[in-house]
């Protein structure tokens, strides 16, 4: 409930911005949208058309699971996980690492160099994506990505 209670309030915050933005700059609300709209467009772009500095990430991330995979036991706590892969997106700039789709597309990566098969690789995919059936995709699309 308070993780819940953490993003209510963060939604909040971020409408509230946007609104403030909004006034004070004037401009209309279809100029704004269409702007989230083409930012959303190129963030939702395929894994082989994601830019250098989001590649770099996605590779980080990989790597980083891979490492987190290799000394730990399927049924680990996550906290120290969660812990990494933020440490790694504010060094790369990435903000709401736990929403962006190359986060989990990086983890997918990861479990596949470390070779995770079967009931651990579904027991990591599970956990990492927080039981998050979007997240479980893109962790699978990831693990099943060519290199």
């Amino acid at each position: 409930m308070r993780l819940y209670s953490g993003y209510l309030k963060q939604a909040l915050l971020y409408s509230t911005l946007f609104g403030l933005s909004v006034a004070i700059t004037g401009c209309s609300f279809s100029d704004s949208s269409k702007s989230i709209s083409d930012s959303t467009s190129s963030i939702i772009s395929s894994p082989s058309s994601v830019s250098g500095k989001s590649k770099k990430y996605q590779n980080e991330v990989a790597d980083y699971t891979m490492a987190y995979v290799k000394s730990s036991k399927p049924e680990a706590g996550y906290n120290a996980f969660l812990k990494g892969l933020s440490d790694i997106a504010a060094k790369q700039g990435v903000t709401n690492w736990d929403q962006d789709s190359l986060t989990y597309l990086g983890i997918g990566k990861g479990l596949k160099k470390a070779n995770v098969e079967g009931i651990a690789y579904e027991t990591y995919k599970k956990n990492f994506a927080g039981g998050d059936a979007e997240k479980m995709k893109e962790i699978q699309t990831g693990y099943e990505a060519e290199e």
